[in-house]
């Protein structure tokens, strides 16, 4: 299992998810993926993503400047 990181802070609805979708394709069952984004539709766009996709969202934390979320890749 590894945690891989990708850093979506700048960026808005859809290329942080555009960006997920494609480093989840480089990961394996069991893989971890953290995201930092800033977009503030980042949450409901994540939660909807990883349900959608069939992928576990872990964790999501907010700051006032960033959010934190962590994926299992399930599929």
């Amino acid at each position: 299992m590894s945690n891989k990181e990708l850093d979506c802070r700048g960026l808005v609805c859809p290329i942080p998810i555009v960006r997920i979708s494609r480093a989840m394709k480089g990961l394996h069952v069991g893989d971890q993926l953290t995201v930092f984004a800033s977009d503030p539709s980042f949450q409901a766009d994540v939660q909807a993503w990883t349900r959608t996709m069939g992928h576990q969202l872990l964790a999501i934390q907010a700051t006032e400047e960033f959010q934190t979320a962590v994926i299992l890749k399930c599929v």
